[in-house]
């Protein structure tokens, strides 16, 4: 087993602890320790911290009498607050199939949120902020070593459309280069992105396929289920699917994550998610069409890029010039804001979504 860091995040890793002899500074996240009594009764725990561990009351007087700060599970919540890893779509989808969206972990989560969010309580903020927190120390671990490329796009984008398949063609580039697919975890472009990583691995007509079928389910509106249910489907025809990550949130609740990136990060904080993607978008963005919500990410991306505040500019490709140069006329500003800086040679615009991959791999070199 490789050697934990100062986190311990699953029942494995606390056991290859123990075995070495000290708790004694670790912070354990998450882990049901319930069956561990004897291993806490007899290891020293000073300075460790437990969040969200269920144990034996026995094991807790003991491991807070030896000099451990013992956060207790939260009763009722939809969500836990201190995990340590990452969602998957079938953890945020669990029950759908048999009792519908509305009971599913996700939609829970966003009606807790829905009745918190304005009524003031510290506990209920302190706790989104917690969870939060724990969401991005999962995702930064798990993205260490990688080379992150985000895809924006707008979520009212149909499955069925030419602009979709377009996207998860992107998608299918991207990870077939070896870089890591990052969306904001929603529908439209970002469901795209996602399943043209997911079929990256398979050949080239199972995208065909795949588009077909989902097709058959446009858009999430009128039903979440029955749109969730076609992607459970085509995830089911097609196991083994490539990495990728969606980034979604609860203060978009209304919009359901997709189920084809295979490791989420949502957040309460939409601020927190949004900046997160950008910021960890290392090799760069990708902007399909869209309107205000994707300028406002254009620029978010690009003040850093002008300031180099995170280190040298990272790559930006803005795909349909009509869209960015007539309609919405965002490039002409974003090229006389690289002028004369090092983030000049770090943007382009593609006329199609078919010359992003090339447009953006060949400024990484």
């Amino acid at each position: 087993m490789q050697e934990p860091d100062r986190e311990i995040e699953s029942i494995e890793e606390f056991d290859h602890v123990v075995a070495r002899g000290t708790l004694a500074g670790f912070r354990v996240q998450s882990v049901d320790l319930t069956g561990r009594t004897a291993a806490l009764l007899s290891t020293d725990t000073s300075e460790a911290v437990f969040l969200g561990c269920p144990m034996e009351t026995e094991a807790a007087a003991k491991v807070r009498a030896g000099g451990a700060l013992v956060f207790p599970p939260v009763p009722d919540l939809p969500f836990d607050p201190y995990r340590g890893t990452l969602y998957s779509s079938a953890e945020l989808f669990t029950g759908l199939t048999e009792h519908g969206y509305a009971r599913t972990p996700d939609a829970l989560a966003y009606a807790w949120f829905q009745r918190t969010k304005t009524d003031g309580d510290i506990f209920a903020s302190m706790l989104r902020s917690i969870h939060d927190d724990a969401v991005s120390d999962a995702l930064d671990e798990f993205l260490v070593g990688t080379r992150v490329v985000g895809v924006m796009g707008g979520h009212a984008l149909e499955r069925g459309s030419e602009g979709f398949a377009g996207a998860a063609r992107l998608g299918r580039a991207l990870a077939r280069a070896g870089v890591t697919v990052a969306t904001g975890g929603g529908p439209g472009a970002m469901e795209a992105a996602n399943l043209g990583a997911y079929t990256a691995p398979h050949e080239d007509a199972v995208l065909d396929e795949a588009l077909e079928l989902v097709g058959k389910t446009p858009s999430f509106r009128p039903s979440i289920g029955a749109w969730a249910e076609a992607a459970f489907a085509v995830r089911e025809r097609w196991p083994d699917g490539g990495a990728s990550v969606g980034i979604p949130t609860w203060f978009y609740g209304h919009e359901p994550p997709n189920a084809f990136a295979s490791h989420i990060a949502k957040y309460f904080a939409n601020a927190t998610r949004e900046d997160g993607l950008l910021a960890r978008s290392t090799a760069g963005v990708v902007f399909l069409p869209g309107a205000a919500g994707t300028v406002q990410e254009i620029f978010d991306n690009a003040t850093p890029n002008y300031y180099e505040s995170r280190g040298e500019p990272t790559q930006m490709v803005l795909v349909d010039r009509d869209h960015w140069t007539r309609r919405l006329p965002t490039w002409p500003l974003l090229e006389a804001l690289a002028e004369g800086r090092s983030m000049k040679a770090r943007i382009a615009l593609v006329d199609s979504v078919d010359e992003a991959p090339e447009a953006l791999l060949s400024m990484l070199g």
